[in-house]
């Protein structure tokens, strides 16, 4: 049966008996679970002794006019889903829990790599995650700790948030879980009306297609920097003229360093990652592909 808690002393009290000698691994969530987020709770299962997962709409990571009010919030039927799924601790805290002053005047800065992709249009967004990240870390003390891909960004942010303030987690990366027709599995595609949910998965299938160009290039060894540019731009026409708001379609390294080029090509050697955070009506989707 699951435990829920809501006060961080509660969970550390919890928790205590089981760390001589089993392991904990922590699965962060926002809640409006789908399976996606059940797939991160089978991975930490894998790993760990014991399962906490933490709902929590974190207010730092949501800047001026985004969807912080209309967020699902659906406590009920998370913890059912987690209950069958065998979870062992949920940590459900309020805003007054986790943040006792607001605006929380404590800051984790991600750095550089913050300001690239979501951060060009979320400037705040990467520190609130920095910080939420690391208090749960704090309470939780978890030997493991399970994030999706999708969020490619926030992974990156993550290890490295873990490898410079030195804690002892193991950060686990899980792939991206998708519908049959290859969305991406996400809390907020509930926004998209019937006819946006029947072209949202245009968005994987271009990124799929630019990768299949982008490896055909590769072993050509014709994949020069202009003709990069130039499938970039035709991708995103076709995301245009399909509906979708780009918001940025870009390739990096996986370690989302820029691509290196030597005389105008790119090091064929080198793995790379298709990222994009697109529009559609209320929706913003994220995807990536890594090539």
């Amino acid at each position: 049966m699951t435990s829920t808690f809501t006060t961080i002393s509660e969970l550390r009290t919890a928790l205590k008996p089981h760390r001589p000698s089993q392991t904990i691994a922590l699965v962060p969530t926002m809640g409006n679970l789908h399976d996606g987020h059940l797939k991160l709770v089978d991975i930490a299962k894998q790993h760990a002794d014991i399962v906490v997962v933490s709902i929590f709409v974190n207010p730092t990571q949501f800047g001026v006019g985004e969807d912080l009010d209309s967020y699902p919030r659906t406590l009920e039927a998370d913890t059912k889903k987690l209950n069958d799924a065998g979870v062992d601790f949920i940590f459900a805290p309020s805003v007054a829990e986790m943040y006792p002053v607001m605006p929380p005047p404590t800051q984790v800065l991600a750095g550089e790599v913050s300001t690239l992709l979501c951060g060009q249009s979320r400037p705040t967004h990467f520190d609130g995650v920095g910080l939420v990240v690391s208090k749960l870390f704090n309470i939780v003390q978890p030997d493991v700790a399970v994030f999706g891909q999708k969020d490619y960004q926030q992974l990156a942010i993550i290890r490295q948030l873990v490898r410079d303030l030195s804690y002892p987690i193991e950060i686990i990366g899980v792939p991206i879980v998708r519908a049959n027709d290859e969305l991406a599995l996400s809390s907020r595609n509930q926004y998209l009306t019937d006819a946006e949910r029947a072209i949202a998965p245009t968005l994987n299938q271009e990124l799929n297609r630019l990768a299949d160009n982008i490896r055909s290039l590769k072993k050509s060894d014709a994949l020069t920097l202009v003709a990069l540019q130039t499938l970039l731009q035709q991708t995103k026409e076709q995301l245009d003229d399909a509906g979708f708001e780009v918001d940025y379609l870009e390739v990096k390294r996986q370690d989302l360093g820029e691509v290196t080029t030597k005389e105008g090509k790119l090091n064929a050697s080198e793995k790379l990652v298709i990222l994009t955070a697109s529009k559609l009506g209320k929706a913003r989707l994220l995807d990536n592909v890594e090539v």
